[in-house]
């Protein structure tokens, strides 16, 4: 143990693949975030927490078995000569989930504040963290393949996800109510989850797409919202301070 510790190396690993889990959990972050808005303020923060810790718990847990991880890659069945395999199915089953609920989410958002009082209505804690393991368990495996991947040993990959994760649970909370609070903000991450239920379906089919193209993308137009809606924002306070003059006033 004290030579994996004082291993250069493995810190080398260790850093940069907690550096890979946090952007790879930006969409779980978000996705969690969407979905407990549905539920009661005073419920919020508890299931943002306890939809992390699962993911976390689920990472380990699939760390844990990756002799069955491994198994996965195996072909199940083939659809018009692809070759599909557990892990295929997981991905794409879970894009096909993201992209009906991303989009559902639009749908509400476009129908305005009396729809989404219906929605917040009748969601109930126990479904939304069902539909919250749903997702934590394709972001997971996505994540975990990811891992195994760069890095050998599994003690390393249990401290990168343990680590990367309790960051996620620092950001969460102020990144869940900045998207709630900007409507333009919220559309964007959306769009940005469709994208991603996207890529899983591609990746599932064996057609891989450069997730570094998609995160940014999307960076870049949450940069360009920013400088939105701090020029509102600056808009409005010139207005408070010169307000427009009325005829005849």
């Amino acid at each position: 143990m004290l030579e994996l510790l004082t291993d250069p190396q493995v810190w080398i690993a260790f850093a940069t693949l907690t550096a890979l889990e946090l952007v790879l959990g930006i969409d779980n972050i978000i996705f969690i975030s969407i979905l407990v808005d549905k539920l009661p303020p005073d419920k919020r923060e508890f299931a943002r927490r306890l939809g992390l810790f699962m993911a976390m718990f689920m990472r380990i847990g699939l760390l844990l078995v990756l002799a069955w991880i491994v198994g996965l890659v195996a072909p199940l069945f083939s659809v018009f000569s692809q070759e599909i395999s557990g892990r295929d199915l997981i991905l794409i089953l879970g894009g096909l989930f993201l992209i009906w609920k991303s989009t559902t989410e639009v749908h509400q958002s476009l129908e305005g504040a009396h729809e989404q009082k219906a929605s917040v209505a009748k969601a109930t804690f126990t479904s939304v963290m069902l539909q919250i393991i749903v997702i934590d368990l394709v972001f997971s495996l996505d994540s975990i393949i990811t891992a195994v991947g760069m890095v050998d040993d599994v003690r390393i990959m249990i401290a990168a996800v343990v680590v990367s994760v309790l960051l996620m649970m620092v950001f969460a909370t102020p990144i869940g109510r900045f998207v709630s609070a900007h409507p333009t903000i919220k559309m964007l991450a959306l769009a940005f989850l469709v994208v991603v239920g996207v890529v899983l379906v591609a990746e599932g089919f064996d057609h891989h797409v450069p997730k570094g193209y998609v995160y940014f993308a999307m960076a870049f137009s949450v940069g360009v919202e920013l400088l939105n809606i701090r020029m509102r924002k600056k808009a409005a306070k010139a207005v408070e301070l010169h307000p427009p003059h009325m005829p005849g006033s």
